[in-house]
């Protein structure tokens, strides 16, 4: 639903001892007897998520085969399996730091990750500790049953010195901010008196933004729906729907019929600030999921190409513009490789929404701060200019190309930008009007984005 770029990776947080559990085997493991509706349920399945984020994968897209596998669960058992994962990881610096003064040697991932989880749940319902402890030991039998004890003996010894907690949390910075030490440096020296904000956000609960569809009905008329239904909804100056409290796209009027989608409200500066005007060649460069995609026709009648190189994100996007009623041609191919793709004919626009490191969406995706690297960065701030150098050779005369990223990090932004203009004496940097700024720093309202508006000359006669 909300928009983000792909953020698989390839590394792990666990040290070697952890990985005692392989993740083929811990596939296979089930919860036969655990109640649905039951804490101890949610802890079971929540512990395996950690623990598969804790080996490398990614949270979403083993979540949704979680999801898939599990179609009889109610909305209040994904949901609560849901909250415990999240906030688990986007507090698992906090976590592992308190973790490392009751553990004598490594666990296997499956328990360390249900410890984790454990102990985020202890420390917002300090309240219910008795009753997190016991079903953590029923979780923990479904998991690994020899080790019910530790389980216990460790949370038991969490709650006796909870007034610690905070101390131990302090004397780690990564502990105190809950990110990596090398996130929080980058942050530092780049954002000035803005690091902490930033570094806040990305540990809160994402808004919930919504987009009406144009073509099947008003913004005014669609906010006028939703207040009548008892939303509480704040527009932003780009049209974006602000909901006050997130709920199932299921209660949203109108979403099954393509009237309204998800999209973060920074998101929504995309199409307006590239412009495209009707009857213009459009390229989304790196398309998926295809809410930009998807903004963009709905403004305009434009000819859009959409280009994916995942095969499953792009039958994601097919589904999504049909639900939108929207046509726009979706090829699955590799940007860069122009001879599988281009035709030859220039674009009046282009969008390249690029990968990037997603540090400005972390609180969506909190797994990513804790298994990206820092040396990630520059590999990618190498795979954007090559994209942006690919693309440009396709944009027509005077024509426009959008770079965007939800990334906080200069290196992939201004200086970015920077580098392309040293090398592009045929490009500007220009500000549409309807833009007053280039980055969006993530707040209680929407994630955090860059964009810059590059036009391109046009040749003398």
């Amino acid at each position: 639903m909300n928009e983000h770029k792909d953020v698989s990776r390839e590394t792990s947080l666990c040290s070697e001892p952890f990985k005692t559990m392989k993740q083929t085997e811990y596939h296979k493991v089930r919860s036969t007897s655990l109640k649905p509706d039951s804490l101890a349920h949610a802890l079971f399945h929540a512990a395996k998520l950690v623990a598969a984020v804790l080996e490398g994968a990614n949270l979403t897209e083993y979540y949704e085969r979680v999801i898939r596998s599990n179609p009889n669960w109610d909305e209040s058992v994904r949901g609560a399996i849901r909250d415990l994962t999240w906030n688990s990881l986007r507090d698992y610096g906090r976590g592992d730091a308190i973790l490392r003064h009751f553990l004598g040697k490594p666990l296997p991932v499956s328990i360390h990750a249900l410890l984790l989880v454990a102990v985020y749940r202890l420390e917002q319902r300090p309240e219910q500790a008795h009753t997190l402890v016991n079903q953590a030991v029923d979780a923990a039998a479904h998991l690994a049953g020899g080790l019910k004890g530790v389980v216990n003996g460790v949370l038991r010894n969490v709650v006796r010195q909870k007034s610690s907690l905070a101390a131990w949390r302090d004397e780690d910075i990564a502990a105190r901010y809950a990110y990596p030490a090398w996130w929080i440096k980058r942050v530092r020296c780049e954002h000035g008196d803005d690091w902490e904000a930033i570094l806040a956000a990305g540990n809160m609960h994402p808004p919930m933004s919504l987009r009406v569809n144009r073509r099947r009905t008003t913004v005014e008329g669609y906010l006028s729906e939703v207040v009548d239904a008892g939303f509480d909804v704040t527009r932003f100056d780009n049209d974006a729907l602000l909901l006050k409290h997130p709920l199932p796209v299921s209660k949203l009027p109108g979403f099954a019929e393509g009237r309204v989608s998800v999209q973060d409200a920074g998101a929504q500066w995309a199409a307006p600030w590239l412009c495209a005007c009707d009857g213009e060649r459009v390229l989304d460069a790196c398309a998926a999921p295809g809410g930009k995609g998807a903004h963009l026709l709905e403004l305009a009648d434009v000819e859009l190409t959409a280009l994916e190189l995942d095969p499953v994100r792009i039958e994601r996007m097919r589904d999504n513009f049909a639900r939108l009623g929207l046509v726009a041609k979706i090829m699955n191919v590799d940007c860069c490789a122009l001879n599988t793709w281009w035709d030859g004919r220039p674009f009046d626009r282009i969008l390249a929404d690029v990968p990037c490191s997603a540090s400005g969406i972390v609180r969506r995706h909190p797994d990513i701060k804790w298994l990206r690297r820092d040396s990630d960065i520059g590999k990618f701030v190498a795979q954007q200019a090559n994209i942006m150098n690919v693309l440009w050779q396709t944009l027509a005369d005077g024509g426009t190309m959008l770079y965007v990223t939800c990334s906080v990090f200069d290196d992939e932004n201004h200086r970015q930008i920077e580098h392309f203009l040293a090398h592009h004496p045929d490009a500007e940097l220009f500000m549409p009007q309807t833009c007053s700024i280039h980055s969006l720093l993530p707040t209680a309202n929407h994630d955090g984005f860059y964009y810059a508006c590059l036009r391109k000359e046009a040749r003398r006669a």
